[in-house]
């Protein structure tokens, strides 16, 4: 049923959304103890993020809740068998986002430095974690007859999820060093230039692999088509656009660039599932399928409608915020 096929693709959408934007976001955080040596320079890095970051999880919200009510078979058993691993997304989520208000409501070195680092883990970990999910729905996990999670959570550490995982990193580390490119203090946009440039081979590198390793998953055979491997090299070459805007000094162009990367990305993980929205390592008769794991017609029918009223309201939001905040940081104006 088209509805159906319309929702998978309204679930990729958000996810490409929610990456592109909360991506830089994890990014800073990752970076924030390294890159930052006084305590002005991670203020400032913070407050680069400051205005949006909130705004930004409003896409993992509607991912959720369209997961929720379009695919109520997919939600259950992802939440149930990937609920230590969520659990932890959620933790570093809550951690994160208090690290960020709370880190200079206090001029101790000790509370400061205590918020660093905790900002850093929630970012490693959400990053982390969500690269390992996605690879695990491709490369399959132990699902029976009943569409039931019969795994562990050691189950979702294996080779390649945790290569999905580093991938992640790499990506959203590059796509939040050209974000502070040009969001950044002066400082910042200096150290944003500079990382971008270095990172940019190492992380084509490893996930040039991961594509290699997903087309040759058992699991991939007969789903790796033309738009597949088209996503993937579109990906890649945009990353090495995006160093080479960066060399002639074109920030904005090169973030551009990176965004359209982590959405190729995504979008290639999605078209390497469908039909299927779960992989069962089990027996391939078992996997969960947009037929077999979405809602009724008229469910949909009423989320159709809800998403034409509500996706536009979310677009304009945003834009909204981030036209507002469209200046770089000036550090003698921070506020975190």
């Amino acid at each position: 049923m088209w509805l159906q096929d319309l929702w998978f693709v309204l679930v990729a959408v958000l996810f490409v959304g929610y990456f592109i934007l909360d991506g830089f976001d994890y990014g800073v955080g990752i970076l924030h103890p390294f890159i930052n040596r006084t305590d002005l320079q991670k203020r400032a890095s913070l407050s680069a993020i400051a205005p949006v970051w909130a705004a930004n999880e409003v896409w993992l919200v509607a991912a959720g809740g369209a997961l929720f009510a379009a695919f109520p078979q997919w939600y259950a058993t992802m939440f149930s068998g990937f609920y230590l691993a969520l659990t932890l997304v959620l933790l570093g989520l809550i951690v994160r986002g208090v690290g960020i208000e709370y880190r200079s409501q206090d001029r101790s070195p000790r509370w400061r430095s205590l918020w660093d680092w905790l900002i850093f883990s929630g970012s490693l970990v959400i990053t982390l974690i969500w690269g390992m999910a996605f690879a695990n729905l491709i490369r399959g996990v132990p699902i029976n007859a009943h569409k039931v999670y019969v795994g562990n959570f050691g189950t979702l550490f294996n080779g390649f999820a945790l290569w999905g995982g580093l991938t992640f990193i790499l990506l959203f580390v590059l796509h939040s060093a050209g974000y502070l490119a040009i969001k950044g203090d002066a400082g910042a946009r200096k150290t944003g230039k500079a990382l971008e440039g270095k990172m940019v081979w190492p992380t084509v590198l490893v996930m040039g692999v991961w594509f290699v390793w997903m087309d040759r998953l058992p699991a991939s055979n007969g789903h790796v088509g033309v738009w597949t491997i088209g996503l993937q090299v579109v990906s890649l070459m945009a990353l090495l656009l995006a160093w080479v805007a960066t060399y002639v000094t074109r920030s904005k162009l090169a973030f551009f660039l990176n965004s359209a990367s982590v959405a190729a990305m995504t979008v290639s993980l999605f078209t390497v599932l469908f039909p299927r929205v779960m992989v069962s390592s089990l027996n391939p008769l078992w996997n969960l399928t947009v037929s077999n794991a979405s809602a009724t017609t008229y469910t949909l029918q009423i989320m159709s409608v809800t998403a034409v009223i509500l996706l536009p309201i979310i677009l304009g939001y945003q834009t909204w915020i981030y036209w507002t905040f469209r200046k770089p940081v000036n550090d003698k104006e921070l506020e975190y």
